[in-house]
């Protein structure tokens, strides 16, 4: 049996790995492949890269620093995850993994807008479709920035990158706009252009990102788009194994990480809070050391 599985390999992931491998406690990170981190080409506010780093090369050192100190990855999906008399039953396939702690570390998929994949990787690979404005807004200071959704959220959001350029717009990519007077008060003192959709039709030329939007089908061309259109938590093993989650499906945790269902921890996108690199490392730290001291008060480590 280990000490703890860790479900999920983006940043909160590896960081629990590293920490959890260094106090000396068998684990196993099982590992989909598919973080989100690893579609960042280059992330400039993560400190102690002042250049930058691509999000692959940050996960792969931190996979190598995790597995220095003894983890074990494995590339598999989890299935199924229920509890059990001393812990924890992790379902792979055909098999079953005992742990007597699990962390969670899914994180969250974005909803993309509705485009062919192979523009969509070719214009998030060029900075041309960008899903953070918290994280790369400030690479889009003075440029032409459109904003695809409608609702409080995207309209907050285009508001959010007002702070970094004053050619803003943001498109409905449905019908007209779902907003309230008061908000679209707000949008109208900014300067934030609206447009009612539907939009499609994306292109990629001449270093920027096109779309037709608009009830007239106008091709509007940006230096960056951002999709706020919401989000997938993957949040569901936690809830099949009983633990508590907020409407949006964002897992409940404590100020130490723990979810309601004892032993069962989560970190990073998968929990409310702040979807940033460095805040998902703090909380698998955070969650690592309350796991190791758990199990200490379970069975004293140095016996």
């Amino acid at each position: 049996m280990d000490d703890c599985i860790i479900i999920g390999a983006g940043p909160a992931g590896l960081t629990a790995a590293i920490y959890l491998a260094r106090y000396h406690l068998s684990i196993r990170l099982f590992d989909c492949g598919s973080s989100r981190a690893a579609l960042i080409p280059c992330t400039h506010n993560h400190a102690g890269y002042p250049d930058g780093i691509a999000g692959k090369e940050l996960l792969r050192l931190m996979l190598v620093q995790a597995e220095k100190y003894g983890a074990v990855r494995e590339l598999a999906e989890v299935t199924g995850l229920r509890c059990a008399d001393h812990g924890f039953v992790v379902r792979v396939g055909e098999r079953d993994y005992p742990a007597r702690s699990v962390l969670l570390a899914t994180g969250v998929v974005n909803n993309r807008p509705d485009m062919a994949e192979g523009i969509h990787d070719e214009a998030l690979a060029q900075g041309l479709i960008r899903y953070c404005p918290v994280c790369d807004g400030y690479e889009v200071t003075d440029k032409r920035v459109g904003v695809i959704g409608t609702g409080d959220h995207a309209a907050r959001e285009a508001l959010f990158l007002r702070g970094f350029t004053r050619d803003v717009t943001l498109i409905a990519p449905e019908g007209p706009h779902a907003l309230e007077p008061a908000m679209i008060a707000e949008l109208d003192e900014a300067g934030v252009v609206r447009v009612d959709g539907a939009c499609g039709d994306y292109r990629v030329e001449d270093e920027r990102i096109s779309v037709r939007a608009g009830t007239d089908d106008t091709r509007l061309a940006f230096d960056s788009i951002y999709p706020a259109l919401g989000s997938r938590i993957r949040s569901g093993l936690a809830i099949q194994a009983g633990a508590r989650a907020a409407e949006d499906g964002c897992l409940e945790v404590d100020s130490h990480q723990r979810t309601s269902v004892p032993g069962l921890f989560a970190a990073g996108d998968v929990a409310k809070g702040l979807d940033q690199i460095s805040h998902a490392m703090g909380e698998a730290g955070v969650a690592a050391t309350t796991i190791r001291n758990m199990l200490n008060e379970q069975r004293p480590l140095w016996r």
